[in-house]
């Protein structure tokens, strides 16, 4: 991949940042998605490449845009793979929580896993814990293993885990360990990420949540030099025949970070729309001028940078805006 495809990558998460950001805090959250998907599908238009869509909204019946074999970009310059989610977090920016961001990983053609819109399990350490942990491993043996690497007690580990009825006995365990529980409750791209920066002070991720934002992490955990094993977890013999039709010959095999991401290359993108640990939101400043946070990383090169950048709304004719309320007219 040409490295100035990480610089159009991020002009898209921008853009779909700026569009959803608009909706913040409307109760509104089908809104806010399609103001980020159209914002985002349109800038795709513009990049030199021949993409296609691996993991992203859906299935054409299912997505109208982003959907999974859809093809991107221009059809002239690199063949690459796309995983997308144009807002992780929906519910959260309807209701004004923070953590909410726009999410893109490319990859070369044929190197991110083909998989359907469907539920995935996840762990996800850091550099130090990388080739020691295990997803079938009981949660007692990795967090052991991961106190040691990071030379803190079990009384100081943090594990992140989505807050949801599925996680109740696994929440418990952990407790019972003696290490903490950070829960959240929408993106966990984000809660993935957090365990490789160390500033964070994550150290584990474990949990069931979605395939396309497992596929966008790994690609974020590969640059940063971190872990990650997953595997599928198909709820009906319908998901199960998905999986086995985009090329899974086995739906219940445990999926290696260099299976969700193969080879040695990726680009992993996400701009904040609302504020959280990784990314500050999007900063309306006044009058038409705002502010984008954005973090852009390439497995290849390992290098990771934060982007801020000034945009001027009136130049930006994709952006689906709101329609003002009785109170503001």
């Amino acid at each position: 991949m040409d490295r100035e495809l990480a610089l159009e990558i991020v002009r898209i998460t921008e853009s779909a940042a700026l569009a959803s950001a608009q909706w913040m805090g409307r109760g509104l959250k089908e809104e806010a998605d399609e103001a980020a998907t159209t914002a985002m599908r349109t800038m795709f238009d513009s990049v030199s490449m021949k993409g296609t869509v691996v993991i992203g909204e859906g299935e054409l019946d299912e997505a109208p845009m982003l959907y999974i074999g859809e093809e991107l970009g221009t059809g002239e310059g690199p063949e690459v793979d796309i995983a997308v989610d144009p807002l992780e977090g929906t519910s959260i920016v309807a209701k004004g929580h923070p953590n909410a961001m726009t999410v893109i990983a490319v990859g070369d053609r044929g190197t991110l896993l083909h998989a359907p819109d469907m539920y995935m399990e996840k762990i996800v350490v850091g550099a130090e814990a990388a080739g020691l942990i295990r997803l079938d491993d009981p949660i007692e043996k990795t967090i052991d293993i991961v106190a040691k690497v990071n030379h803190k007690r079990v009384r100081d580990i943090t594990v992140i885990i989505q807050e949801r009825d599925r996680h109740e006995e696994l929440i418990e365990r952990i407790q019972k360990k003696g290490a903490r529980v950070r829960l959240f409750g929408d993106g966990d791209v984000g809660a993935s990420i957090a365990t490789a920066l160390p500033r964070t002070g994550i150290d584990l991720f474990v949990g069931i949540g979605g395939a396309p934002e497992g596929v966008i992490s790994a690609a974020a955990i590969k640059a940063l030099g971190g872990d990650m094993q997953a595997r599928l977890v198909p709820y009906t013999e319908e998901e199960r025949e998905r999986c086995i039709g985009m090329g899974l010959k086995d739906p219940d095999c445990l999926l290696q970070l260099n299976d969700l991401v193969k080879g040695d290359d990726a680009i992993f993108a996400a701009t904040g729309v609302s504020s959280g640990e990784l990314l500050e939101g999007v900063r309306f400043l006044g009058g038409d001028l705002v502010e984008t946070d954005t973090i852009v990383m390439r497995a290849k090169t390992g290098t990771v940078r934060f982007i801020k950048a000034h945009h001027r709304l009136h130049q930006k004719p994709h952006l689906i805006e709101p329609e003002h309320t009785e109170q503001e007219a």
